[in-house]
Formats: structure tokens, C-alpha cells, sequence
């Protein structure tokens, strides 16, 4: 049909570009923003339904080859750093449980993938169907891994190809020392990753479940005015107690940074600023001290 013909009441006809126009150039770039992520969370799930629309087909027998470790031979590629087998391997284990084998050490090879710093396998793994969810020995998942040693390539890899459900979970799960990924980058002073999970949608006022503290306690801890003021910025809640009564400001006492107490005190409840007669300095040291790991009081489903 020829658009450029006039109307019979002589009036030109529309162009083809003007009635083809999706409006999408008068978004505001928040908006514009909003349907980009709403079309890749649609497309991540459609290739979800489609990978679980299949049926499940008998494990080869290569794949069924462990060591004396639980490594199967995808493991081995990814610890030896050999492309062209992980890569062969993977396309023949799309949408399979081959992919989240995991070793004696409960490693699937998207931890090994992490911890090899490999981003191009964790986004072959990704997109061929493995679960980011599962946890090691230590209860970590792949992103706790890539947010404890700032691993910043994973960590967008791993972020940007889960599906929404799974990045969530992986974001909120704490792992067996009590700390979620928020955490871990918060004691390691990864301040882009901090910024990166809460733009994500990650808990800012968490607490960790040793102490009760969250990420501006644990910065505080660290003495890394950098990140007390980020985490302010990014709406954490000063007042929050700790496990102990405590608040940020509360922990400031005592170390040198006094810059820190200088961000931290006008937004404090004035309840909340001074530390009670009752305390001990000393006590307080020790409840609030961060050594990652060390959670000897805590129980385990009452062990």
C-alpha cells in the first residue's frame, strides 16, 4: 500500500513512521529503564519454561565419572581452565542436572567457575540452565563467593542472567557463618558491589545473624567512612539496634576514625547517640568485633 498518497479530503496521509511509532523515545529514561528490565526478566523466564518443558534424558556415561573428590569431568575442565572441553561439555548438558553436579566439597561449576575467575564459563553455565541457588559446604552460593573476594566480572555475569527469583534468593540467603552477600562485600569494602546489590533490590538493613548487625554496623566495624556514607546515602537505617542494643553511632566510641561519628551522629534518634552509663567498653568490643567465620556461640538447629 502506498502510504505516501493523499487522503480523499486532500488532506497527506500519515507517514509510515509516524504510525509505527512504539513511543518509546518520549519515555523517561527511569521508564525506559523499567520495560528494558520487565522484557529480559519475560525472556528469562520463557527460556525457564522452555528448559523445564524437557525431558530429562539418562546421564552419559563421561558424565557420570567422579574422582575420588566428587569432580566430574566439567569440574576438572573448570579447575584446569580448559576452554574448548568446558565449552563442549556444557553444550551437551543444556537443561540438565550434569550442570549443578556438586563434589564432596558441594561445589557445583558455577563455584569453581567463580572461584577460578572465569566469566565467560559462569555465563555459559548460566544460560545453558545451571542453578545459582545451591550452596557449598560453607553454605555459599556463587555470589557469595564473587562478593567475598570482590570478584566484580562474576558478580555482574551471575546478576545480569539469573532469573529474578534466583537472584533474589542468592542475594538473601545467609550462608553458615550467618552473612548474605551484602554483608561479605560490606566487611570486604566493596563498595560497588554494596551499591550494585541494593540498585538490585538487596535488604540494605539486614541483619547478620551472629550479632544482629547490619551493613552500616559492619562498616562502621571496619572503620570505612567511604562505605558509611554510601550506605547512608543509599537509605540504611541508622537507627537499627544490634543483638546487643546497639546502634552504629553506638560503635564509634572507641575508635579513631572520628569523621565517622561526625556522619553517623545528626542522623541518630538523640535516645539512640550516647552510650549507657552501664556499658563496657570492653564488652562491647568483643560482642561487636568481626572476624568472619567466628561464630562459636551460635546454634545450629540446636547443636
Amino acid at each position: 500500500m502506498d502510504y505516501s498518497r493523499g487522503s480523499k479530503d486532500g488532506k497527506a496521509a500519515q507517514s509510515t513512521e509516524d504510525r509505527l511509532d512504539s513511543g518509546v523515545d518520549s519515555l523517561k529514561e527511569e521508564e525506559f529503564q523499567a520495560v528494558a528490565e520487565e522484557i529480559h526478566r519475560l525472556q528469562l523466564e520463557s527460556e525457564h519454561q522452555q528448559a523445564a518443558a524437557l525431558i530429562e534424558e539418562p546421564l552419559q556415561e563421561w558424565q557420570t565419572q567422579t574422582t575420588d573428590e566428587g569432580d566430574t569431568l566439567l569440574h576438572l575442565a573448570i579447575i584446569h581452565e580448559a576452554k574448548d572441553y568446558i565449552k563442549r561439555m556444557i553444550d551437551l548438558s543444556k537443561n540438565t542436572n550434569f550442570l549443578n553436579a556438586q563434589n564432596d566439597l558441594r561445589q557445583t561449576p558455577l563455584h569453581l567457575a567463580v572461584i577460578t575467575n572465569q566469566p565467560d564459563v559462569c555465563y555459559s553455565l548460566l544460560t545453558s540452565g545451571c542453578d545459582p541457588t545451591l550452596v557449598d559446604n560453607s553454605g555459599d552460593t556463587p555470589l557469595h563467593i564473587a562478593c567475598r573476594h570482590g570478584n566484580l566480572h562474576c558478580f555482574s555475569v551471575i546478576t545480569q542472567n539469573s532469573r529474578l527469583e534466583h537472584l533474589h534468593t542468592a542475594m538473601a540467603a545467609s550462608n553458615y557463618n550467618g552473612q548474605n552477600c551484602l554483608h561479605l562485600a560490606s566487611v570486604h569494602g566493596f563498595l560497588s558491589l554494596v551499591e550494585k546489590m541494593v540498585d538490585l533490590g538487596a535488604d540494605i538493613n539486614a541483619k547478620e545473624q551472629h550479632n544482629g548487625r547490619n551493613s552500616l554496623h559492619l562498616a562502621v566495624d571496619q572503620q570505612n567512612l567511604a562505605l558509611v556514607k554510601l550506605l547512608l546515602k543509599k537509605g540504611a537505617d541508622p537507627n537499627l539496634l544490634s543483638s546487643g542494643g546497639h546502634t552504629p553511632c553506638h560503635l564509634t566510641y572507641g575508635l579513631d576514625n572520628c569523621d565517622i561519628r561526625k556522619e553517623l551522629f545528626p542522623v541518630t534518634h538523640p535516645d539512640l547517640r550516647e552510650l549507657s552509663e552501664s556499658d563496657n567498653s570492653e564488652e562491647e568490643s568483643e560482642e561487636e568485633s568481626d572476624v568472619e567465620g567466628m561464630y562459636d556461640d551460635i546454634q545450629w538447629n540446636g547443636h
